[in-house]
Parts: C-alpha cells; sequence; structure tokens
C-alpha cells in the first residue's frame, strides 16, 4: 500500500474497545477476526494489507501461529493504518503523512494555525491566545488526543514560521484588567515549573503531563490581567518552561504534534518574555524531535536558528549542548567529519565551563556524562553500518555515561543500557547483550517513556532466532511484556 494513502479501516473500526484490548495484548486471532467481522475485510485482503500470505493469517486466526516478531506487527500495522501506540510501537512515518483536523477558531483571540505564517504574529496576545486554546483542548476535549497522532509539521511550513524569534517581540496593547500578581507569587510558579521539569526529565506522564498543562492555564490566565512590565515578562518565562515540559511529556507518551504545539508555544512565550536563552533551548528539543523523524536537514536548519538567536549570550554549556544536537543531525546525514568536528567543538564548549560562570538552572544537566551519553548514542547509530570503525567507540563513550550517571537520570539512563546492550547484540556477544538488556527493562519498567519504549524495540529483534540462548529468549519475553503492557 502506499503509505500516503489511508488504510483500509473505517475509524469507527478502530474505536472499538474489544479490538484495542486485542491489539495491546498482541492478540491477533482476534485482532484478524475482529477486523473481518467489524471492518469488511476479507481475509485474502488483510493478507494483502500486511503482507502475509493467506495462509499465515489462515494459521494466525486459528491459533496454531502467534505473532511475536515486532517486524510483522509493524508490519500489520503499516499495512492496516493501526496507529503504533495501541500495539506498543513508536508512531510509524505515516502517521506524520496525515493531516490534522483544524482546531476550532475563538474569535476573540489570534488562532494558532500550523504552517500558516500570516495567522500567528509574533506579538505576546497571540501567544497567550495559543496558551489558551491549547490547554484547553486538551484539558477539556476527549478528542484531543487523537488529533495529537496527527502529523507533525516539517520542511519550509515549519521553519518559515519560526523566523519570527529573531525579530524584537511586539508591545502587548490589548485592553485588559489590572493584575495583582507580586514577585512572591511568581518566585512560587517558578519553582513549582522547576519542579515539574524533574519530572518531564525523568521520563513522567500521565497525570504528570496534566498537572503541567493545568498550571500552564494558570499561568495563562495571570497574563489575561494588566501585570508590572517585570511581573509579565517573568510570567512568559514560566510559561515558556512549562510548555517545554509539557512538549516533552506529550512526545514520551507518544503524542507527536501535541508535543510540537508545545514546543510553538514555548519559543514563543520565551520570545515574548524577552528569554533568548531558553527560546534556543526550545530549538534544541524541536530540533531533537526532527530527528527522531529522520528529518536531519530541519534539525540542523534548527539548531543553527538556536546558535544564531543566542550567539552572544549562550554560555559554555547551552553552547556545548547546541553543538550535539549540530552533530547528531550531521550523523544522521551520513556526514562523519562533521559529526567529530561538532563533536569536538561540544567537547572544547564544556571544558572550558567556569564554576563562577552563571548559567540557568535548565541547562546543568548537560555534563561530562550527558556529553559521553549523546556521543555513544551518535556513534552507536553510526555502527549499525560500519560496526568496526564505531562500535567500540560507542561503547566506551556509553560505558563513561553509566559510571557517571545512575537511575537518578531516568529515561538517560535506560537509553544508556540499551545502548549497551545493542553494541554486545552487534558484536554477537548474545550473553552480554541479554544482561543489559534487562538492565534496561527493569529501568524504562518504572517509566513512563514513549521514546524509551521505541529503543527498546529495536532491541527485539536480535533476541529473535531458533537456538538463541535461554537468557536471551527471557529477555525477548520481558522485552515483549514491557512493549505490550
Amino acid at each position: 500500500m502506499d503509505a500516503t494513502t489511508p488504510g483500509p479501516l473505517a475509524p469507527d473500526t478502530l474505536d472499538r474497545d474489544d479490538l484495542r484490548r486485542a491489539l495491546e495484548e498482541h492478540d491477533f486471532a482476534a485482532v484478524f477476526s475482529l477486523i473481518k467481522k467489524w471492518g469488511g475485510l476479507s481475509q485474502n485482503r488483510i493478507a494483502a494489507a500486511c503482507q502475509l500470505t493467506p495462509g499465515k493469517v489462515s494459521t494466525i486466526m486459528n491459533g496454531s501461529s502467534r505473532v511475536t516478531s515486532i517486524e510483522v506487527i509493524r508490519r500489520i500495522a503499516d499495512g492496516l493504518r493501526i496507529p503504533g501506540h495501541l500495539v506498543g510501537l513508536a508512531p510509524q512515518p505515516w502517521e506524520s503523512m496525515t493531516s490534522a483536523p483544524q482546531e476550532p477558531r475563538r474569535a476573540s483571540r489570534p488562532h494558532t494555525e500550523q504552517g500558516d505564517t500570516d495567522a500567528v504574529p509574533w506579538r505576546p496576545d497571540a501567544t497567550a491566545g495559543m496558551a489558551a486554546d491549547l490547554t484547553r483542548s486538551d484539558l477539556m476535549d476527549r478528542r484531543a488526543a487523537t488529533r495529537a497522532l496527527a502529523g507533525i509539521v516539517t520542511g519550509a511550513p515549519l521553519l518559515d514560521a519560526l523566523d519570527g524569534w529573531r525579530t524584537p517581540p511586539a508591545a502587548d496593547d490589548r485592553p485588559r484588567r489590572p493584575g495583582r500578581l507580586g514577585a512572591r507569587e511568581v518566585d512560587e510558579l517558578e519553582t513549582t515549573a522547576r519542579a515539574f521539569r524533574r519530572w518531564g526529565r525523568a521520563g513522567g506522564g500521565g497525570l504528570c503531563r496534566k498537572a503541567v498543562v493545568g498550571q500552564l492555564a494558570e499561568v495563562t490566565a495571570a497574563l489575561d490581567e494588566h501585570q508590572a512590565p517585570a511581573i509579565e515578562r517573568r510570567l512568559y518565562s514560566v510559561m515558556a518552561e512549562l510548555a517545554g515540559t509539557a512538549a516533552s511529556m506529550s512526545w514520551d507518551i507518544g503524542q507527536q504534534r501535541r508535543a510540537q504545539d508545545y514546543y510553538r508555544l514555548a519559543l514563543r512565550a520565551a520570545h515574548a518574555g524577552g528569554d533568548a536563552l531558553f527560546g534556543a533551548n526550545v530549538l534544541a528539543g524541536m530540533a531533537r524531535q526532527m530527528l527522531y523523524q529522520d528529518r536531519p536537514h530541519d534539525a540542523l536548519e534548527l539548531v543553527r536558528l538556536a546558535q544564531d538567536g543566542a550567539r552572544r549570550t549562550a554560555g559554555s554549556r547551552l553552547r556545548a549542548m547546541l553543538h550535539t544536537r549540530e552533530a547528531w543531525a550531521l550523523a544522521s546525514m551520513d556526514r562523519p567529519s562533521g559529526f567529530r568536528r561538532a563533536t569536538a567543538q561540544a567537547a572544547e564548549a564544556l571544558s572550558s565551563a567556569d564554576r563562577r560562570e552563571t548559567e540557568p538552572y535548565w541547562i546543568g544537566y548537560f555534563n561530562d556524562a550527558e556529553l559521553a551519553g549523546v556521543t555513544g548514542g551518535r556513534l552507536l547509530e553510526m555502527a549499525r553500518s560500519q560496526p568496526r570503525t564505531y562500535a567500540d567507540q560507542a561503547a566506551d563513550h556509553i560505558r563513561t555515561a553509566l559510571e557517571q550517571r545512575g537511575p537518578e537520570a531516568g529515561r538517560s539512563h535506560a537509553l544508556d543500557w540499551i545502548g549497551l546492550a545493542e553494541y554486545a547484540f552487534l558484536l554477537g556477544d548474545m550473553q552480554s547483550g541479554a544482561d543489559h538488556a534487562q538492565n534496561a527493562v527493569n529501568v524504562a519498567s518504572g517509566l513512563r517513556s514513549g521514546r524509551v519504549r521505541a529503543q527498546l524495540s529495536q532491541l527485539y529483534p536480535y533476541t529473535v532466532g531458533d537456538g538463541v540462548p535461554r537468557a536471551v529468549a527471557d529477555v525477548r519475553s520481558s522485552i515483549r511484556s514491557l512493549l505490550t503492557a
């Protein structure tokens, strides 16, 4: 099937509770039977859509054969256009090609249309309107999660819409009632935003994310009042931090479009608050999202936009982090010399960090362990095609990261173990691979992170096959149980 065409299942078929339960449990005998009954597809049509033989579909439906291969599960999801999150997979490429339904317009505010640069002026009132629309739909609209699974914006429509970040913020002349927030109340809001950010870095989601969105709605309401200029700037900075955390949490539960909406809000709020450093940090987050979507050219443009906007004010850690995003994009574009150059620039910037240098608290996480982990991850990606050249280098960096940061790193700690497991599997050390993979599963089981589960799913094929050691078979079962939980 062409990846740009809709699937054969009507939307209401996928809304059935019995079908969703069967998908979550990977009970494809029940899945195919329900699709045959309620989706109106013949056995032969199911087979053709999923790139399976009719005989294979028959053995699955009668219970003679169970689907345990992640690759086959992916073919079924792609062929029938079943969103990845329903079967424990990361969002599939075709999901980003689906147009998202438009949000209803609010007459009282400038509305935010993705990709429409003229509709979203870079003014504080437009930012406040964007925040109100986004938090309202997220907290109250039950269909918001479905819309959030639609495709993200990429290429020129995204990049052109962000050019306003480099222009001075306009004055906010809208009529508002007087506000009464003081410095003490804003101090409390800033403390709350920091706590939520720690949750996000540990892989929080679910109710944690809703709490962040609720707090964001409260800050938006405060900005509907006319606060003192210094208070207003701080409120916009709080809005930017909360929106950035909501973006990361939304991404972690598979809501890519929703995550991008919050990233865009965070950038505009940082702009309204005159916080160029946090704006650069937001653009780095957007670049990372593009890299996970296999859009390295978009990612590189976003990183360079960040570097351009914060060139004169960025401290050592922020510069180092931006260089690692640049290195990641260059590695994904198969430019190893560029990757090495940017990685060396990151190491040089980080080594120049001075204790007397004052940098925002949110970049404090970027230390030697983070640099080692990020570099090791990129080398591991390159090792998949050239294991003899890059595998040992990748393992050295990942081990350094593991030595310097523990379970408190949450998502990053799990990704380190996954990377070390893949390294062992690449070199044929099945026992070590199984041990490292089991460590990864143990850490991941305590996180609500879609990114971690997506990386675990890439380990699964290494564990499949006849005659694998018992430890490998056991960890295959552990990975499968976690992915389908």
